[in-house]
């Protein structure tokens, strides 16, 4: 048996955003009927992101400087094409569905191996595109993040929601939700965090309605914590792994619309708050119609500023391709169980491989909880994904601290604490 203790995550801080919401198949505006609100502890506003691409331009003069050998300008030509060649892009091929499955198979093997923890190793060459300018290469999905201000007062009101949290993981993801969810509550909507059923009690004394989720969350927090994410690092695992997602998928419908367990009071959502996890969420969300948005602990966006968190990268080019790599290794584990979920509970057909729909696209708002100041929002992140924040639960309101720690406290800078997030024992 698995005890997990205390995961602390990302559990906490300040921050916020109003986030808007949007549904897979429905509104692409960007308005939504969902915002979450601020979390900063001095309530200053609200930051909100755009971002707009910065142009390209090759001028003729410094084409014409390069004039050294066989022309050093014609060399960066020739690779420019090279780079920007879909056959030579292993993130083109991996989404072109025109590409056989075998083909990105015997290419996820030759780039990608999955370690002993779960983490997944890429090694690619250097594809970064470039272009050629008076100081070398430029990465051509270079950004400028443009931050504006929208005060509290100017968040427009929306008539009380049902709304679902769809949250797979250990304490540590869950926590966050529980203060997004009580924070809501305080707009005066209905909140349901539907999450394992070992967090029944921490919900429900929080305040917030709870629905459990399938599968058997020692199994799943072991599992988590022993492979550092949702890749399983050996073959008996395999079958384990696939029974709790299986369980965990084909549960986020009637968490959606199915009554209290155990008041029978009835629910139909609104509108979903989910974590990437969840596999299943944004389907659930296309076939209710309703608006969804992502919110994680962890970066789930490509970017080409970091790697994935559950990915190796050497080479600084590779960042951006290990996202696509452990996204297509996800789902290739999970395709057929999310395509009988679509087909026999969602009435909806099955998506092809790599299609994008099973993913989380980037017309979904997305927002990731820590701190700006910590982790800039990269800038080629565009302007529906926003770092809004750490989320504090506070549950120390009557804590007293030792005189000791008090004192220590007091006697020198403010420490900095470094948490090590959920742990298992084994008994």
């Amino acid at each position: 048996m698995a005890d997990e203790e205390g995961g602390s995550g990302v559990a906490g801080g300040r921050g916020g955003e109003a986030l808007a919401a949007s549904a897979p198949n429905g509104d692409r505006s960007g308005n939504s009927p969902l915002a979450v609100p601020s979390f900063s502890a001095d309530d200053r506003g609200f930051h909100r992101s755009s971002t707009m691409p910065l142009p390209v331009v090759i001028k003729n003069d410094e084409i014409a400087n390069e004039t050294a050998g066989p022309s050093s300008s014609e060399r960066s030509r020739t690779e420019r094409r090279r780079q920007n060649n879909p056959a030579d892009d292993p993130a083109k091929q991996l989404l072109d569905e025109r590409i056989p499955i075998k083909k990105k198979l015997k290419m996820l093997d030759r780039i990608a191996t999955v370690k002993d923890d779960g983490t997944v190793v890429v090694d690619v060459p250097s594809l970064e595109p470039t272009i050629v300018g008076g100081s070398g290469t430029e990465d051509i999905y270079t950004e400028v993040a443009v931050e504006d201000t929208l005060d509290g007062t100017e968040i427009p009101y929306r008539p009380p929601m049902q709304i679902v949290i769809l949250i797979v993981g250990t304490r540590g993801d869950v926590q966050p939700f529980v203060a997004i969810g009580k924070r809501l509550q305080d707009y005066g909507h209905r909140v349901r965090l539907a999450t394992h059923a070992n967090f029944k009690e921490f919900v429900l004394t929080a305040g917030l309605e709870f629905f459990p989720l399938g599968g058997d969350p020692k199994i799943l927090a072991e599992f988590m914590v022993k492979n550092k994410g949702f890749l399983p690092s050996g073959p008996s695992e395999i079958p384990i792994q696939r029974k709790q997602m299986k369980e965990i998928i084909f549960s986020l419908l009637p968490a959606c619309k199915e009554p209290d367990p155990d008041t029978g009071i009835p629910f139909k959502v609104d509108a979903i708050i989910a974590n990437p996890p969840a596999y299943g969420h944004t389907h659930v969300a296309e076939a209710l119609k309703v608006p969804i948005h992502i919110l994680f602990t962890m970066p789930w966006t490509p970017t080409s500023k970091f790697p994935h968190p559950f990915s190796r990268v050497k080479q600084p080019a590779g960042y951006r391709l290990s996202y696509q790599i452990v996204d297509s290794m996800i789902w290739l584990g999970i395709r057929d169980m999310i395509n009988e979920f679509r087909k026999k509970k969602l009435k909806l057909r099955p998506v092809t491989y790599l299609s994008g729909s099973q993913g989380s696209g980037n017309d979904i708002p997305h927002g990731y909880i820590w701190s700006p100041h910590l982790v800039p929002k990269p800038k080629d992140w565009g302007p529906k994904i926003d770092v809004v924040g750490f989320c504090f639960l506070d549950l120390a309101s009557n804590y007293v601290p030792p005189e000791p720690l008090v004192k220590w406290l007091q006697a020198g800078d403010k420490p900095i604490y470094v948490g090590f997030g959920s742990l298992v024992r084994s008994v």
